[in-house]
């Protein structure tokens, strides 16, 4: 199994870990605008079905 040579410094730890969370800050913003979008009815870039018409509901169809 590999193991590091020296230890890692502090702030070059605690650089990634900032790096590392601003990704997942930056990924659930982009989530969460999308939702409210979609939930609004102006998305223009996520297709959602709103409802189901009677005849592709059918079980008998499957």
């Amino acid at each position: 199994m590999a193991v590091p040579k020296k230890r890692t410094s502090k702030s070059k730890s605690r650089s990634r870990k900032a790096n590392w969370k601003r990704k997942a800050y930056l990924q659930s913003k982009l989530a969460l605008s999308l939702a409210k979008s979609v939930l609004t009815g102006k998305s223009n870039s996520f297709v959602v079905k709103t409802k189901l018409s009677a005849e592709n509901s059918s079980s008998d169809d499957i």
